[in-house]
């Protein structure tokens, strides 16, 4: 899923794990097999900001997305795992109505990711539908969607705070105010992004040239790192759904949600922290829909509990043939807020998590090549990227053993951030 890594919707990737699970029909539970893969997925959440809006397509898929296994092995480089794909629904036709007239077209960017032509909002009191043809000509269509009105994040704030289970940490809460219309219904959001600084990051590090396995030949020497790879910074979008109601209250005032909590030795909060939290106004039937396939996504089996024809999706065949189709087109109301803060604002002088979620990042030695009873070469873990220069062979920093060679080193993990994070400051950014 290339747009995983972006901001994706959550709903996406719970309806590909759900598979077939989901429809506008009743399905009977025997047809939720891979004989089912294939149906349209339809992604889209416009909203009333002033921006390029974007719609999702693709189809199901019954294979396993591996895409999200970032379990780090410090024997094997990076980027040589398959990972699996879903397909993406290609050369489609889409335009978004209004009621009052107005009609936004949208062109295909990458691969299923299609954009409005022109920037635009949608507007209070007005209903819109999504069409979509397809490129074999198929047509759909959406229910009428409307914003349910508006409300504004007055205030963003963290506080230290001790969890339910007794984890000591820090929660971070929202208020919001209702502004226009009758927002009753939110849901939340977030893209964390958290400083990384390598704790053993030199200056120099190895340069291997002319290695030969066979031969043994080789040319191994140090040279000033070329690439800045000691701070970089990670960015991470929430993955579960959080939403309230306010539907029974005295006022649709929003107090007190708490929408993070991070314990005290988690290692994001080691250095600087920032988090953009994003509060949508959904309509009933949006929240809803979301209500139910959280339910899905928490069950100990996604299939355990779902009744045939729970989940609604409100995009159907324009020609009234009976298609299963999978997704949701919402129009939400969207307010934000941003905060920072850093791990002395809540625990001065106490010792910062461990590094890389507790990565082990002790010094370690090795001979330059692979000999019996020790650990692997030094030359093929510089071969493979997995090792960083740290200093020359010092018994103070590693213990006289059997297995010695001319150098320390650690990890790569553990002398280069980038394999955590970028190493580029985010436009945001402030230290």
């Amino acid at each position: 899923m290339r747009w995983k890594k972006k901001t994706y919707h959550l709903i996406y990737a719970f309806l590909l794990l759900m598979g077939m699970g989901s429809c506008v029909e009743e399905l009977e539970i025997e047809t939720l097999s891979g004989d089912g893969a294939g149906m349209l997925v339809v992604d889209a959440i416009f909203s009333d900001e002033l921006k390029t809006q974007t719609v999702y397509l693709s189809r199901s898929d019954s294979r396993l997305d591996l895409l999200t296994d970032t379990i780090y092995n410090p024997y094997m480089p990076q980027g040589i795992q398959p990972f699996d794909s879903v397909p993406p629904e290609s050369g489609a036709l889409l335009k978004l109505l209004g009621d009052n007239g107005e009609e936004y077209n949208f062109t295909e960017g990458s691969e299923g990711h299609y954009l409005s032509n022109e920037p635009f909002a949608l507007e209070l009191d007005i209903s819109y539908i999504l069409q979509i043809t397809t490129s074999s000509g198929t047509e759909y269509v959406s229910d009428a969607i409307q914003l349910a009105g508006t409300s504004e994040v007055i205030n963003l704030y963290a506080e230290k705070a001790i969890s339910d289970n007794g984890v000591e940490g820090v929660a971070i809460y929202l208020d919001s105010d209702p502004i226009e219309g009758s927002p009753e219904n939110y849901r939340f959001a977030y893209e964390e992004t958290y400083k990384i600084v390598a704790p053993y990051w030199q200056v120099y590090d190895f340069d291997l040239t002319n290695y030969d396995p066979v031969t043994l030949e080789h040319d191994l020497s140090l040279i000033e790192r070329q690439v800045q790879n000691q701070t970089c910074y990670n960015t991470v979008v929430s993955s579960g759904i959080d939403q309230i109601s306010t539907v029974g209250n005295s006022g649709a005032d929003v107090q007190r949600h708490m929408v993070r909590f991070i314990g005290k030795d988690n290692f994001i909060i080691s250095h600087r922290y920032s988090i953009l939290v994003k509060q949508y106004v959904q309509s009933k039937e949006a929240y809803s829909f979301f209500e139910v396939l959280k339910d899905f996504s928490q069950s100990e089996s996604l299939f355990s509990g779902v009744q045939p024809g729970a989940l609604y999706a409100n995009v159907k065949r324009a020609d009234g043939t009976e298609e299963n189709v999978l997704g949701y087109v919402e129009a939400v109301n969207v307010s934000e807020q941003r905060l920072f803060f850093n791990y002395e604002d809540y625990f001065p002088d106490e010792e910062l998590p461990p590094y890389a979620f507790g990565f082990n990042c002790d010094l370690q030695t090795a001979p330059l090549f692979d000999l019996p009873d020790c650990p692997q070469g030094l030359l093929p873990r510089v071969e493979l990227g997995l090792v960083s220069y740290f200093a020359a062979y010092d018994e103070n920093l590693v213990p006289l053993a059997a297995c010695v060679g001319p150098y320390v080193f650690v990890p790569r993990l553990c002398g280069d951030c980038t394999l955590l994070g970028d190493n580029v400051v985010p436009d945001f950014w402030i230290d």
